[in-house]
């Protein structure tokens, strides 16, 4: 079961294109391994290091990764507790120039995306078909909680691959 373009705002679609598969109660263990091997594959030496002036540094890319896919598990628990009010959107810049992260260590930053996603996974796993399909208003757009599952398992696929492609990890 895939969610449909009717299911999420039209900006998703680059997270949820990124979801090869057709069964999210599938495609969410699975990503968590995926994640697990790729942050290990990270060396501590490349934690500050960002791929041009004014691009984020791979912690910060981490703690993006964290702060949204936390954003996005909330809002599908709110939706599948069958939440009615709109919820708000987030600005990811905002997000972000209000961390710091120098007093991170990349070490903690890969265990609390780990423990993010295995988070997301147990909440989802424990859904009903009929909890995956309720839907609710996010950022002005309506969404179902499944759109959520999906893009939380491509929100990172984004950032894995600008992560190998322009970090060079």
């Amino acid at each position: 079961m895939r969610p449909l373009p009717s299911d999420y705002a039209p900006s998703s679609e680059t997270y949820i294109s990124l979801v090869g598969s057709d069964d999210i109660r599938s495609a969410l263990p699975d990503s968590y391994i995926q994640l697990k091997n790729f942050l290990d594959s990270i060396p501590a030496d490349r934690a500050d290091h960002t791929y041009a002036p004014g691009k984020w540094t791979v912690k910060e890319v981490l703690q993006h990764a964290i702060d949204t896919e936390k954003v996005f598990a909330y809002r599908a628990m709110c939706f599948a507790r069958g939440e009615q009010q709109p919820l708000p959107g987030f600005d990811q810049d905002g997000y972000a120039a209000n961390v710091d992260v120098s007093r991170r260590t990349l070490e903690g930053l890969k265990e609390e995306m780990l423990l993010t996603r295995k988070l997301s996974l147990i909440f989802f796993e424990n859904l009903h078909d009929s909890d995956l399909a309720k839907k609710g208003i996010a950022s002005n757009h309506p969404v179902t909680v499944l759109s959520y599952a999906y893009m939380i398992v491509g929100h990172w696929l984004h950032h894995e691959k600008i992560l190998k492609e322009k970090y060079g990890l």
